[in-house]
Order: C-alpha cells, then sequence, then structure tokens
C-alpha cells in the first residue's frame, strides 16, 4: 500500500482499512523496505528525466533486456554516469539516446562496450528535418494547389533578411558575427544561410478560421472597386453585416493579405504527415494528393524517396549497416540542406546509430521507466526529496 501511495495517500487509505498510521511513519516503513540488489546486467539502458524541469536532472539505469530497474543517479553528469559504469564491471551493451554526454561517459568508463543509439530518437530528428524540407519547397508544391504564397509585409522582411544575411556571407563575414550584426538569434541566421534561394524562405499562409472570415468577399469586392477606402469604413460597413469583432483585428486580417488569398488547402506540417506516414495508414485521396504534391519538384521527389528508405532501416537487420552508408551518400546529392545536417549528425554518432540499426536492442524500456517515473513525481507534487525519489523507482 504504501509503496504504491507513498505517504500521505498511504495513510488515507489504510485508515479506511481500519490500520491507523501517520504519513511519517508510513515514508518511514518504506524507506526500511530493501532495495533490490541483482547481478550486473550485460545491456543496460540509461536515460535522463527531470526532477525540476529545464533546472535538475536525474539519470536512470535499467537491464535492457529484463526491463528491470538497476539505479537512479542524482545528476546526468558524464563524471557521475562514469562513476557508477566503473563500479558494475561486465557491462557489454549500452543503449542511449543521442546525447553527446552520455556516449562520452561510455567511451571512458567501457571502451570495449557497445553503444546502441535510439531508433525512435533518429525517427524523430529525420521528421524534423523532413518538416524543415517541406517548408522549404512552400513555392513549389503550393502552385501545384494553386495556393498563394504569402507576399506581406513580414514576407518581405523574411527576403531582406536574406539578402543580408548571404550579403555578409559573401564577403567571408561568419555565422556567429552575422547574428551579432544583424542582432538575430544564431540558428535564425544558421536558418537562413541554409535556403541557396530566397524564394526558399517564403511559406504558404496557414490561418484559422476568424470572425472576419464570412466577409472576405464584400472587402475583396470593396477594395477592388476603391482600393484606398479607409479601413474604418470597411469596419462600419462589415458592422452592418453583423460583424462583431475590434477594429485591430479588421487591420491585422488586412494587413496579413487574408482578405486577398484563399485560405490554402493544405499546411506544411500536414504534407510532412503525410509524408512521414505509412503508406497503409493514409486514405486512398491522401496518395493521390501526396504524389501530386512530391512531384512538384525533383527535391520534393527526393524527400519522399530518402524518407521511404529510411524508414526501412528502422527494422533491425545486419545488413542495414551498408544500406545506411548507401542512403547517406544518395542524401548528399540531392539539393535537400535540411536533410544534409541530419546525416552531419548521423556521422558524429555513426557506430552507435549502426548498432542501433542492426541489433535488436533499444532504449524503449528506459523511456517506459520514465513515463512512470513521471507518474510518481507528480503523486509527490514534488514534495519529496530525491531520497523518496529514488527509492519508489527502484521498488516499482
Amino acid at each position: 500500500m504504501v509503496k504504491e501511495l507513498a505517504g500521505r495517500a498511504g495513510s488515507r487509505l489504510l485508515a479506511i482499512l481500519a490500520v491507523v498510521l501517520s504519513r511519517h511513519t508510513a515514508l518511514r516503513t518504506l524507506l526500511r523496505i530493501p532495495l533490490p540488489t541483482g547481478r550486473v546486467p550485460r545491456v543496460i539502458g540509461v536515460d535522463d528525466f527531470a526532477l525540476r524541469r529545464r533546472h535538475r536532472y536525474a539519470t536512470v539505469v535499467i537491464d535492457a533486456e529484463t526491463h528491470e530497474r538497476i539505479d537512479v543517479l542524482p545528476d546526468r553528469t558524464a563524471d557521475t554516469l562514469e562513476a557508477w559504469l566503473r563500479e558494475h564491471p561486465g557491462i557489454e551493451v549500452v543503449c542511449r539516446d543521442g546525447s553527446a554526454t552520455y556516449a562520452e561517459a561510455i567511451r571512458r568508463a567501457l571502451p570495449d562496450a557497445v553503444q546502441v543509439g535510439d531508433r525512435w530518437h533518429l525517427w524523430k530528428n529525420l521528421c524534423e528535418a523532413a518538416l524543415s524540407e517541406v517548408k522549404a519547397h512552400s513555392a513549389c508544391w503550393a502552385t501545384v494547389l494553386d495556393a498563394p504564397i504569402y507576399d506581406g509585409p513580414r514576407a518581405q522582411t523574411t527576403l531582406e533578411r536574406w539578402h543580408q544575411v548571404h550579403g555578409l556571407l559573401e564577403k567571408g563575414v561568419g555565422l556567429l558575427e552575422c547574428a551579432r550584426r544583424l542582432q538575430l538569434a544564431l540558428n535564425t541566421v544558421k536558418r537562413y544561410a541554409r535556403a541557396d534561394r530566397p524564394e526558399r524562405m517564403l511559406r504558404v499562409p496557414k490561418y484559422r478560421a476568424g470572425l472576419v472570415d464570412p466577409y472576405r468577399e464584400h472587402l475583396r469586392k470593396r477594395r477592388s472597386e476603391d482600393p484606398g477606402v479607409p479601413v474604418q469604413h470597411l469596419f462600419e460597413e462589415i458592422k452592418t453585416l453583423g460583424f462583431t469583432g475590434c477594429l485591430n483585428l479588421l487591420h491585422k486580417y488586412i494587413n496579413q493579405g487574408r482578405a486577398d488569398a484563399d485560405r490554402s488547402h493544405i499546411s506544411p506540417r500536414r504534407l510532412a504527415r503525410m509524408l512521414l506516414t505509412r503508406p497503409d495508414n493514409l486514405k486512398p485521396e491522401q496518395h493521390g494528393l501526396l504524389a501530386k504534391l512530391t512531384a512538384a519538384c525533383p527535391e520534393m521527389t527526393q524527400l519522399a524517396a530518402g524518407v521511404r528508405d529510411f524508414a526501412r532501416l528502422l527494422t533491425p537487420h545486419t545488413a542495414n549497416a551498408d544500406a545506411l552508408t548507401h542512403w547517406i551518400a544518395q542524401v548528399r546529392t540531392a539539393d535537400l540542406p535540411h536533410l544534409h545536417a541530419f546525416t552531419r549528425g548521423l556521422d558524429r554518432d555513426i557506430d552507435a546509430v549502426i548498432a542501433g540499426l542492426t541489433l535488436p536492442y533499444s532504449n524503449g524500456p528506459t523511456e517506459g521507466v520514465n513515463t512512470k517515473t513521471k507518474r510518481i513525481a507528480r503523486q509527490m507534487h514534488g514534495r519529496a526529496g530525491f531520497t523518496l525519489l529514488r527509492h519508489r523507482i527502484l521498488l516499482g
């Protein structure tokens, strides 16, 4: 009872069962339960979880074959994990995510151990790169749908920034110095630098339904008859037609170009979702739409082929090592800079990636333990210390 509910909740439930026990006694009883001490496993999984999000993190270690919890470390530093690994010899395989900190600790403590990268994280990183590529080619596939490309004030600012960034890069100015001179974030400058053409920064407008939408045709007609009509006059006119919004909302609607452009048929995120969905799970009409959109330009065709081929690698097989090398070489011949960045990430951790695609182990069980850890932490509302949390995790 106390093992599952801890102090206060356990004490309340015990009272219903006619067992009088204070929450403090319940916690002392819980902490007296001896922790399991088993053999050192051959294959382990390591992952971090938040004690206090964005401030403090801990590390959980499990047996990747039996899913048994082995230990919980008080932080996620390389030194702490290295010390633990040195105290527990006999480990041959370590499953982890893409953390460079954990990778360094494992290399220092167990140079002969096999590190296995997590396939879920590989797919997640590919999904993010594919979405960026779909956004970058909005001008291509939008023409297939006759969807407009947003050309309002924000688009003009985007094009000006692209020219500013590439103007500095052509003079030999580094990315960090570009960010300082233009007063932009470094990641923003990198995003502009990846686009080899300014039109790759333009996007299909995506707007939620708004209060002004029912009066769009009236606004179009009035603005075509009298391009200089004041917004105040338009506001008064649609107000008599039933508009319940404010003048600022109408100003924003017109400045965004929504009065002149139709709502886009499809957003980049929706197209990327179809591209990344298992083909068997797509509806027949989605197959046709996806084929039409991916044929909009050679890059979109190559992106679809690259995603499809990488998805096959996620089923572990010994032949995947050579297939991955071929896939990386093929992707690098295409004009897909965001996928190139993804392949560079693979190169930095290539041994663990190959192990993840060829061996049957994964970090999924460790992620499952972390999910249960979040439930335990929420149950205690953050009032308990690390000692009690560690005890409940290991007893679970």
